[in-house]
């Protein structure tokens, strides 16, 4: 090695951040067949010793990339917001992209698939349909939860005390002169979302755009993801839309969930 390079590595050395090396080594450390980890887990993956293991994993709970349940950690949807190492270590689009390409090709509608993440939705896999639409989503893309089909479609699904808690924390404005702001009438239409098996929405988001959505389980019948079909309002109400996609919907649903026997991560991520 020449002096000018161990000059250049000195200086480079001098510049990094230890503990954010830390950090990202243990995110990195979560992968495909191991979707939950626990502490002496994460150690021996990244050769830290237990404490600074334990100290970076709390950090990245604190701020919500990290999840856990007991012993065992897992990454959340928030890792989205740094990289791709959420997508990889649940392979999403292998999981659920030709699914959604096949609802798309049979309704002529685009499809995504979302989960929760705070009060957001978070697209984890789209389909689009090839021209111009309103709101075209792409992997990373957060909306609100409480004026979307999957938004509500998920709150639906979350425990007593969380649903409450989102009630209490969340503030609800108007996206469009049609948007639900009411807490009481949210709260019925998340109700309503939960016991029908579905929820639709039409120029809520936005002006032009109308979807309806559908839960998506995992193998132990936990809701882990919301799957839609959205499309245009001037070229179909929400009403037609559910009564014509609902059943095709349903069924990428239940396909989804069979794939995901091979994909825990996902499932588990949600859980924590």
């Amino acid at each position: 090695m020449t002096t000018n390079v161990i000059e250049a590595s000195k200086k480079e050395d001098r510049e990094l951040i230890a503990s954010l090396a830390r950090g990202l080594d243990v995110i990195k450390a979560f992968g495909r067949g191991e979707a939950a980890l626990t502490l002496a887990d994460v150690a021996r993956a990244t050769g830290l010793s237990p404490a600074t293991a334990r100290r970076c994993l709390r950090t990245l709970e604190r701020l919500g990339y990290v999840g856990r349940q007991e012993k065992h950690f897992m990454l959340k949807p928030r890792v989205l917001d740094l990289a791709a190492c959420y997508l990889n270590s649940i392979s999403i689009e292998e999981v659920c992209r030709s699914h959604l390409q096949d609802a798309v090709n049979r309704t002529e509608n685009s499809a995504s698939l979302c989960v929760l993440d705070g009060g957001d939705i978070v697209y984890l896999a789209h389909v689009g349909i090839g021209r111009l639409f309103r709101l075209e989503a792409s992997v990373g893309t957060r909306y609100p939860a409480y004026p979307t089909s999957m938004g509500r479609v998920l709150l639906g699904h979350l425990p007593a005390e969380r649903l409450d808690r989102y009630f209490r924390e969340t503030r609800f404005t108007a996206m469009t002169d049609r948007t639900e702001t009411s807490p009481k009438a949210l709260r019925r239409l998340v109700e309503a979302a939960r016991a029908d098996g579905y929820a639709a929405v039409e120029d809520e988001l936005a002006y032009g755009v109308v979807a309806v959505a559908v839960p998506v389980f995992d193998s132990q019948g936990v809701c882990v993801a919301a799957v839609n079909c959205s499309a245009h309002s001037m070229e179909i109400h929400r009403q037609q839309l559910v009564e014509t996609r609902l059943p095709i919907l349903k069924e990428t649903s239940s396909r989804i969930t069979d794939s995901l026997r091979h994909f825990p991560a996902l499932s588990a991520s949600v859980r924590a």
